[in-house]
């Protein structure tokens, strides 16, 4: 199976030069690394180059989560059978590439994604969210799962991810302008159109942020964009089935066992995530200006 890497950079910093010397420790020389830098102002392309990586330079405002990744594919879509696609921050561990691709003998899988671990330095909210998240089972799921999956059946995460390109082609990719969560517009169309979705839990990235409060609340502010803007997907799929609760629970069971100081953090981190999504939800009838100050992808905006 042909497969290469595609990963968008902007002023990757420490955690990328840690990216880039893992991936081409576990690639063969011959592998394509194709890397869409946004004009990155500190050494990033430096170190693409330094590791052998292929390098293509856009403008800063020109960058989209959905249209700088479409462009990663096209430009290769007729060439290779599987994009891999990791973020600049996600640090792959030894066979990250075998294990992704393996899935792929099931010719109903048109995507995946594997398993991510909070980084070294993750405080505990970040250790919580990644163990939540990215549990040891692994699975698949397709249309009959939505009953019981509900939108999480949908989930899928561009950090470590892979797309089978037949099936992107006959989809038509991601949306070419969204905030965020290309990647769950893109699975949520492959499962309606009767293909599965597949997590790879022994395929393995460390992935993590330590967002403040007011981080957090600017993420889901743009979640709470998102589902307005494609509300189709809570159309077709339904919500969250609880698990928004059923998160808060474990959180809070986790660090009671192990960072009882941490709880106060947590309750005002969740308050932050519940009234940034609300307030995303209702972009639409707050001013321009204020839309831009509240959320996190500011490029979005224009």
């Amino acid at each position: 199976m042909k497969y290469y890497i595609a990963i968008p950079t902007y002023n990757g910093g420490n955690l990328w030069h840690k990216s880039a010397s893992a991936i081409k420790n576990n690639i063969d020389k011959d592998t394509l690394v194709y890397v869409i830098d946004s004009n990155s102002t500190d050494n990033t392309v430096c170190i693409a180059n330094d590791c052998g990586f292929v390098v293509e330079s856009i403008k800063s405002n020109e960058f989209n989560h959905g249209g700088t990744r479409n462009k990663a594919i096209n430009d290769h879509i007729d060439n290779y059978d599987v994009v891999i696609f990791l973020t600049q921050d996600a640090i792959p561990e030894a066979g990250f590439i075998e294990k992704i691709l393996n899935v792929f003998k099931d010719e109903d899988v048109a995507c995946a994604y594997g398993r991510q671990l909070p980084h070294d330095d993750a405080n505990p909210l970040a250790q919580h969210a990644r163990f939540y998240n990215y549990p040891e089972q692994a699975y698949k799921c397709g249309v009959n799962d939505i009953p019981v999956m509900g939108l999480k059946a949908a989930f899928m995460s561009n950090s470590f991810s892979a797309y089978r390109l037949t099936v992107f082609k006959e989809l038509g990719g991601f949306p070419s302008d969204t905030i965020l969560c290309e990647d769950m517009f893109y699975t949520a169309k492959a499962i309606l159109a009767g293909y599965k979705v597949a997590y790879v839990s022994n395929a393995i990235v460390k992935h993590s942020h330590n967002y403040t409060p007011v981080e957090e609340f600017k993420r889901y502010f743009d979640i709470g964009v998102f589902q307005k803007e494609q509300s189709w997907i809570r159309d077709k799929f339904g919500g969250a089935g609880g698990e928004g609760k059923k998160y808060i629970l474990s959180e809070l069971n986790f660090l009671a066992k192990k960072y009882p100081s941490w709880i106060i953090m947590a309750f005002l981190n969740n308050g932050m995530k519940i009234l940034g999504y609300k307030l995303g939800q209702s972009y639409n009838i707050l001013p321009r200006k204020i839309v831009k100050k509240l959320s996190m992808h500011k490029r979005y905006w224009k």
